[in-house]
C-alpha cells in the first residue's frame, strides 16, 4: 500500500516515526526526489527534505490508517 503524506512540524516527524516504530512491518519513505529511507531509522528520516509530500509504503494496514492526519489530499 502506498500512501501520500505531508509532515509539516519536527512533531508530525516525532509522531510519524513513533507510530513505524510500533509497527511489526517494514514501513519505506520516498520523496519525490527518489530519496529512499527506513520508517523506523531517526537518521534515515532526519535525512529527508519534507518541503513536498513523501510516499510511505507498507502492508501494515493499521499503521496506514493511522496516517490519515497527514494525508494530502488526492485532489491537489
Amino acid at each position: 500500500m502506498i500512501r501520500e503524506i505531508m509532515l509539516n512540524t519536527s512533531n508530525d516527524l516525532r509522531d510519524f516515526m513513533h507510530l513505524a516504530c510500533s509497527s511489526p512491518m517494514d514501513i519505506g519513505v520516498h520523496t519525490m526526489d527518489n530519496q529512499i529511507a527506513d520508517g523506523k531509522s531517526v537518521l534515515g528520516l532526519m535525512a529527508i527534505d519534507y518541503k513536498k509530500p513523501v510516499r510511505v509504503i507498507s502492508e501494515d494496514v493499521k499503521f496506514m490508517k493511522q496516517l490519515d492526519r497527514w494525508a494530502v489530499d488526492e485532489s491537489e
